[in-house]
């Protein structure tokens, strides 16, 4: 993984946005029309979004590392690094659906289609292990970046990550010795207290969901 070229470009373009503040002004429009889930502060939401951002796109070099030393450590590297690759291109060369999407907004389209990627990819690992392939629990984070991408863009990007690991990953993976044997050491209570640091990456990065929110009564 080439992780030294993303953060490169990630810091290029958190620079210009520190410059310009042009992803800032965006915001301020989008911030009266998102889901009633999303949970902001009353004060500087605007803000809370830009650095929740920026945090997002920043965490895609650590989570593809990440995942490519649980996938080294399970024997199965082989069959997940052409998939984190993938990840890595939306970066490095990013698909022609993307083009006209710059800055840190850009960069936005990107890291959402690189975290979903890791995502579905930890979906297949959860079925075959009984936990992710990492510990940082993205969910929400994309779903909140979803709001933020729009529709129907972000179901665009849903679709080129779905045809993306149905074309890269290959379910046979999963059942190799090395993988059993792995399988076998994730009960370790070290592996577990390991995997207890890693938060909630929407939490840690100041914005939450909250569904099933009580109807508001008027009075």
């Amino acid at each position: 993984m080439n992780t030294a070229a993303l953060r490169e470009v990630i810091q290029r373009a958190l620079q210009n946005e520190a410059a310009s503040t042009q992803l800032k002004a965006i915001l301020e429009h989008q911030v009266a029309s998102l889901h009633p889930a999303i949970r902001l502060p009353d004060e500087d939401a605007e803000g809370v979004l830009a650095r929740f951002i920026a945090g997002y796109v920043e965490q895609v070099p650590d989570v593809l590392e990440a995942a490519t030393n649980v996938a080294r450590e399970a024997g199965i590297e082989d069959e997940i690094r052409p998939v984190l690759k993938v990840a890595e291109q939306f970066f490095l060369q990013p698909p022609a659906l993307m083009a006209g999407h710059e800055g840190l907004e850009g960069l936005l389209d990107e890291a959402y289609l690189a975290h979903r990627l890791v995502e579905e990819v930890n979906d297949r690992y959860i079925v075959h292990f009984g936990q992710p392939l990492i510990p940082l629990d993205t969910t929400v984070a994309n779903l909140i970046a979803h709001q933020l991408i729009g529709e129907p863009f972000a179901n665009e990007l849903d679709e080129a990550v779905h045809h993306a690991v149905e074309g890269l990953l290959d379910e046979e993976a999963f059942d190799q010795p090395s993988a059993q044997a792995y399988r076998q050491r994730l009960n370790d209570p070290k592996v577990d207290a390991a995997w207890k640091r890693w938060p909630c990456m929407s939490r840690q990065l100041g914005v939450e969901l909250q569904l099933n929110q009580a109807p508001r009564t008027a009075g």
